[in-house]
């Protein structure tokens, strides 16, 4: 995918390890600042409403004891074992959050304030921080075209420090390939969780991986857009940079920027109807817009749609 020369986005180079930079420190330090300052404004109540009481979970089948319910019976185990079976249910005492953020190279971009790979870190922190101020567990997942990190769900505030470290400094210099990174997520993740899907879904959409995650997860997608990654100047010639192979092209910023815009349309347009189809929630967060409003907007959605 190409994008703009960019004077703000990071150099290449190989991923960072501690001791960490002081201007890292600082980065890291100043969103979870920012972030646990949002949770305790509100956010983190909103988030609960919106992922709570969900009831009890399936865990087993059993062999029917008298005096269990008959409403209890798993009629399917029961005619292909010849003798009664009862499902049996667990309270959910507490929720897994699981956020699969994609760390190729095009989240290296950002025409306003803000990179979309440091939009992507701020997210995941606010979520994060709302999951362990309500005493959830909250996990992550790395991934380009394969699993380049997976963080077990965890509670505590040095975890989410990590997990957002994770997401400003991890730079494998893959290319993208959504399906194949989520698949490999399902795989490790054991538990039944809300799973966040950050990435900017510029390349193939992950069709068949977010299948299978919509039948076990309750799923949420957050697509980090930036302007320009769907509109070309439209200019004479406009130099681009590969964001994820650093190959350079020189175009007609004219007729690439009406052929890129046709391919984006058809492409974000693809992404909806996916979406619609697996009942996914769907989420656009921008690089030029305050994204607290749109969060606490689907929260509350959540919370009606939970309460019908």
């Amino acid at each position: 995918m190409f994008a703009f020369l960019n004077r703000s986005a990071p150099s290449e180079g190989p991923p960072l390890r501690p001791p960490l930079p002081a201007d890292l420190v600082r980065k890291v330090r100043r969103i979870e600042i920012s972030t646990k300052r949002l949770v305790d404004q509100g956010v983190a109540g909103d988030y609960h409403s919106a992922f709570k009481g969900r009831g009890v979970e399936f865990a087993e089948v059993r062999p029917y004891i008298p005096g269990d319910e008959v409403r209890t019976i798993d009629w399917n185990v029961t005619a292909r074992m010849g003798s009664p079976y009862v499902k049996r249910f667990v309270e959910e005492r507490d929720l897994t959050v699981f956020l699969m953020l994609d760390v190729s190279g095009s989240l290296d971009f950002g025409s306003r304030a803000i990179l979309k790979r440091e939009l992507a870190a701020e997210l995941t922190a606010l979520l994060a921080f709302a999951a362990v101020g309500n005493q959830d567990r909250v996990g992550a997942a790395l991934v380009t075209d394969k699993l380049e990190v997976f963080l077990r769900p965890d509670r505590r505030r040095t975890h989410v420090l990590r997990i957002v470290r994770e997401a400003l400094t991890r730079r494998p210099g893959a290319r993208t390939d959504l399906d194949r990174g989520l698949w490999a997520t399902l795989k490790t993740l054991k538990q039944r969780a809300v799973l966040f899907v950050i990435s900017d879904f510029l390349d193939s959409l992950p069709t068949s991986a977010l299948k299978a995650a919509a039948a076990r997860h309750d799923v949420v997608l957050l697509e980090l857009v930036d302007p320009r990654d769907h509109q070309l100047p439209a200019v004479g010639p406009v130099m681009l940079r590969d964001s994820e192979t650093g190959g350079l092209a020189v175009v007609s910023g004219r007729r690439a920027g009406r052929l890129h815009a046709i391919r984006r349309a058809e492409g974000r347009a693809a992404l909806q109807r996916l979406t619609r189809k697996l009942a996914i929630d769907h989420l656009e967060i921008r690089t030029d817009r305050p994204y607290l409003g749109t969060l606490i907007a689907f929260f509350e959605r959540r919370r009606k749609r939970l309460t019908r």
